[in-house]
């Protein structure tokens, strides 16, 4: 499809920054799925404190990425939508993992590192992108399907041993490197969705993309480093005192 498609992606069209702040996504079913969802964890006798703040926690920030003007945002930028991407895999999945009990994965860590990162790679490969940005169902076979293999993923490494949890960590963060590196060098814009939308904001769409590239590259992968050096320093500290 070529730049002079219109996009009507589910978060709404392009807006421009003007029009931004009141672009709120208010759909009835995604709210009411939401609420349901909380409403029924909520109820789960064996909750505690600390699972029930990481539950409110996982919906504010997916209200935030859906329901706020954030949503629309990413239908004009995809430095937007990798922002949207990385939050919905590195920060909602393991909140929402760290507010279920640790129970064992099947397949365990190494089929869900290597399932995520073929989700992960799939989704923006251009053909399934625009794909998701033309129709609604197929939006949210994306994000569902980002969302779930991430979560199965994280909650596969809260039950593994340490050296498997840090290994999937490391992996995952590679492959979120070698995404961003290729989407930063490249020479020309992939995602026909987003032609027109950058230019209103600054960019064209080359440097949006790159933009997208450098966040994947650095905050993106970061995560996963950052969570690789807190599980060693977490194992250091039970070796030591294991030894003291």
């Amino acid at each position: 499809m070529g730049g002079s498609t219109i996009w009507i992606p589910y978060c709404g069209a392009a807006p421009v920054p003007a029009e931004l702040a009141a672009r709120w996504n208010l759909d009835p079913l995604l709210i009411a799925c939401l609420a349901a969802m909380t409403l029924a964890w909520w109820r789960w006798g064996t909750a505690r404190a600390h699972q029930r703040r990481m539950m409110l926690g996982a919906v504010a920030l997916l209200a935030i990425l859906f329901i706020s003007p954030f949503c629309a945002l990413t239908s004009a930028l995809f430095s937007a939508r990798a922002v949207h991407h990385i939050a919905l895999t590195a920060l909602a999945a393991p909140l929402l993992a760290l507010a279920l009990p640790v129970r064992r994965v099947p397949g365990g860590w190494g089929l869900w590192t290597g399932i995520h990162a073929a989700t992960f790679w799939l989704w923006h490969a251009p053909p399934a992108y625009e794909a998701a940005l033309s129709n609604d169902a197929v939006y949210w076979t994306m994000q569902l399907s980002l969302l779930l293999t991430a979560l199965a993923l994280w909650r596969a490494m809260r039950a593994a041993p340490v050296t498997g949890a840090i290994m999937a960590l490391l992996a995952t963060m590679v492959q979120m490197g070698l995404l961003g590196a290729l989407l930063t060098f490249s020479s020309s814009p992939f995602y026909a969705p987003h032609f027109l939308g950058p230019v209103a904001w600054g960019l064209t769409p080359l440097e949006d993309q790159q933009l997208a590239g450098l966040i994947m590259w650095a905050p993106g992968a970061g995560l996963y480093l950052v969570a690789a050096l807190a599980l060693l320093g977490r194992w250091f500290a039970r070796e030591q005192a294991a030894t003291a």
